[in-house]
């Protein structure tokens, strides 16, 4: 069954981008090559990521998963790009919920990937997050973007898989209703 999954690379302090959305970080982090997360990129059907997400992989020019992962990709926006080339991505805005279920209706049967912290807090907080996965890079940044910035409710997880690549730490979590 489709699930809706949160998949995120994070510092040990809990950010999941450095001040004004850098992603350098990942390469100094030295994580190494995860094969969980790339199987991902196989199991996933559509992408919904957030505008801040989009503006930093455009900068620094890179494909999901290294270009592994080849479906639509979503992004919640109030201020879709007048110049984007590339066919895949999909500029979206207004309530989650629709958006969600345009995204899984694309995914056709297969996984919808979610990509930034402000769309994960969303969909924590409508209720439609099946699973978090979360890759814990061994390296602190002291500042950033916060795996989540939700005011939203208490919510339970369980334990899915734990597990260690190189210095990395893989953890994956159902999300309990």
């Amino acid at each position: 069954m489709a699930k809706v999954l949160y998949h995120v690379t994070m510092s040990l302090d809990g950010f999941i981008a450095g001040p004004e959305h850098s992603m350098e970080w990942m390469k100094a982090a030295g994580s190494g090559p995860q094969p969980e997360g790339m199987e991902v990129a196989k199991t996933s059907g559509a992408a919904l990521a957030g505008r801040n997400g989009y503006d930093a992989g455009r900068r620094v020019g890179g494909e999901l998963y290294g270009g592994a992962y080849d479906g639509p990709i979503f992004v919640l926006t109030h201020n879709p790009p007048a110049d984007e080339p590339n066919p895949a991505y999909t500029f979206v805005s207004g309530d989650i919920r629709p958006v969600v279920k345009t995204a899984l209706e694309a995914a056709d049967g297969k996984d919808l990937l979610i990509l930034g912290g402000t769309v994960a807090a969303q969909c924590i907080e409508a209720g439609l997050l099946d699973e978090l996965f979360i890759h814990i890079a061994p390296i602190l940044l002291g500042q950033g973007i916060p795996l989540f910035r939700s005011t939203g409710p208490l919510v339970s997880l369980e334990p899915i898989s734990i597990t260690q690549v190189g210095a990395s730490a893989n953890l994956r979590y159902r999300v309990l209703t």
